[in-house]
């Protein structure tokens, strides 16, 4: 969890001071999902390939966001990820 960013479909029940619109992405290759960006942090689960991860965040090479298939939120690396081609 943070306090400084939240999703903007949640604006009506937390408060935030900057919400983020999310970023639909695939995973490209397995890759774990950690609680923090430090790639020793804990892992709060393994994401496989084609999997929809909601991006809110891209810096330092970490992604922040969701994954809605488990409800889980956390960091990755963002190499794992991939653009949707429509």
């Amino acid at each position: 969890m943070r306090r400084d960013l939240a999703d903007v479909r949640l604006a009506d029940r937390v408060f935030a001071p900057h919400y983020a619109a999310p970023v639909e992405m695939v995973i490209a290759r397995a890759t774990d999902l950690r609680v923090a960006r430090e790639s020793d942090s804990e892992v709060l689960t393994a994401l496989g390939p084609n999997v929809v991860f909601e991006v809110f965040e891209l810096a330092g090479g970490k992604a922040w966001g969701k994954a809605p298939d488990c409800g889980l939120v956390g960091y990755l690396d963002e190499s794992a990820l991939t653009r949707i081609v429509a």
